[in-house]
């Protein structure tokens, strides 16, 4: 990096093995709360996800070296850009003497670095834009999602192969194949134009909610729930918010907020599934649900809202009602029949026959299950068969909920689920 990256005057080498150690330490905090802004303000410079990444390496190896010995710059983070930039932009130099077809990569580089900010400045957060790259329109939806997950949101291949229950290798060639589409497409790395803004913003908000799910419910695992990914997910809708504050974004924000309360609730001591009729309402937390709730209102004010208003709308029913029996089934009934004619699905279908279920009784509610299976709908979807499962049991048809559990328990990839599911075929036994 250029002169004047050192630490500022007045701050000079630590003395003595204590102090290296705790800036070393306070490098190891710093990369764990900062890595992500600094690779998306990293890929935006250098316009390219595998340059970025390397300099991120790059500079908090330079970061270990000289930390510890010169003492810590007034601007880390900047300090931390800088030097990563400069250290690949020097890389990139020394490899185009032997490779030609790198020489236009380091002349785009060197002019971008020389018209950056000064290293003492703070940059602004740059995370919305890596968002909207890694959501671009030339990517499918599955890449779409496995890209932010590794960009954005900071986890590891084998993570995100977890989460999204693939292979380790297929899912490294899915991350592999879309940063090669977005190289080819010469996709930029940076918030789309107003213009361009509103046509991608579905995609931002779409993989943001599945970012979310995947840790409110998370695919496989002994965990119910991954606080990570759902408070990664609420932190990016909250970003989204600040630059777009459109009612649909508000009402997402709220759905997550909503959702993402009751999660202290939903899983025992011991890690077992607890059903929303079983939960202790004193551990949902208030502050998000107020919040919550003051979103979905402003967003219906607004009349302008969407699919993710309405889901807000029916978790803000569920947030605010003192117990199950107490709650307004009648009005749940009714957001998810608006739902239903804003974005038809089997899906939305089925969670209005639970609902139904709790209004009118379980043989309303198993009628209109047994319509989505004739209809050929939701046959290998385990949320359908656990929803089977459960009017059949509260009709005392023990023999086909034992048969509509035990596919329930064959469909479940989570362990808390297993258990659960297990536990109802034993008492149905």
């Amino acid at each position: 990096p250029p002169s004047g990256l050192g630490p500022p005057s007045g701050l000079g080498p630590p003395s003595g093995l204590g102090q290296a150690t705790e800036l070393r330490a306070a490098l190891a905090e710093l990369y764990a709360r900062e890595s992500r802004r600094i690779l998306a303000s990293l890929v935006r410079l250098l316009g390219d996800f595998d340059l970025a990444e390397e300099a991120l390496q790059s500079a908090f190896t330079l970061a270990l070296e000289r930390w510890p010995r010169e003492g810590r710059p007034r601007a880390p983070r900047a300090w931390l850009i800088s030097a990563g930039r400069f250290r690949v932009l020097d890389a990139l130099r020394r490899r185009a003497r032997f490779d030609a077809s790198l020489e236009a990569i380091a002349a785009r580089v060197g002019a971008q670095a020389a018209s950056e900010p000064s290293a003492d400045e703070e940059l602004g957060d740059e995370r919305l834009g890596l968002l909207f790259t890694c959501c671009h329109p030339s990517l499918g939806a599955s890449a779409q999602v496995a890209l932010t997950l590794r960009e954005v949101c900071g986890l590891t291949t084998e993570e995100i192969a977890r989460a999204l229950l693939l292979r380790p290798p297929t899912l490294a060639q899915r991350i592999v194949r879309a940063k090669a589409k977005l190289r080819e497409d010469r996709a930029a790395f940076s918030l789309p134009g107003p213009s361009e803004l509103a046509g991608r913003l579905d995609q931002v908000l779409r993989v943001i909610y599945l970012v979310f799910n995947e840790g409110y419910a998370a695919s496989a695992g002994a965990s119910l729930t991954r606080a990570d990914l759902s408070g990664e997910a609420i932190r990016l809708a909250r970003l989204l918010v600040e630059l777009q504050p459109e009612p649909e974004v508000g009402g997402l924000l709220a759905l997550l907020l909503l959702q993402d309360a009751r999660r202290e609730a939903r899983a025992s001591p011991e890690g077992d599934l607890v059903l929303l009729e079983d939960q202790d309402r004193s551990r949902w937390d208030a502050a998000q649900i107020a919040e919550g709730a003051a979103l979905v209102e402003a967003a219906l004010r607004s009349r302008r809202f969407g699919p993710y208003t309405l889901q807000a709308a029916i978790a803000a029913v569920h947030a605010e009602s003192p117990s199950a029996a107490e709650t307004d089934w009648a009005q749940i009934v009714g957001l998810y029949e608006l739902l239903l004619r804003v974005e038809p699905s089997a899906v939305i279908a089925l969670n209005r026959a639970v609902a139904l279920a709790m209004l009118r009784g379980p043989e309303v509610g198993l009628r209109e299950v047994e319509a989505l299976w004739a209809a050929g709908e939701l046959v290998d979807y385990l949320p359908a068969w656990a929803a089977r499962a459960d009017l059949l049991r509260r009709l005392g048809r023990g023999s086909e909920a034992r048969a509509a559990y035990a596919r329930a328990l064959e469909l479940a990839h989570l362990e808390p689920e297993q258990r659960f599911f297990a536990r109802r075929l034993e008492e149905l036994s």
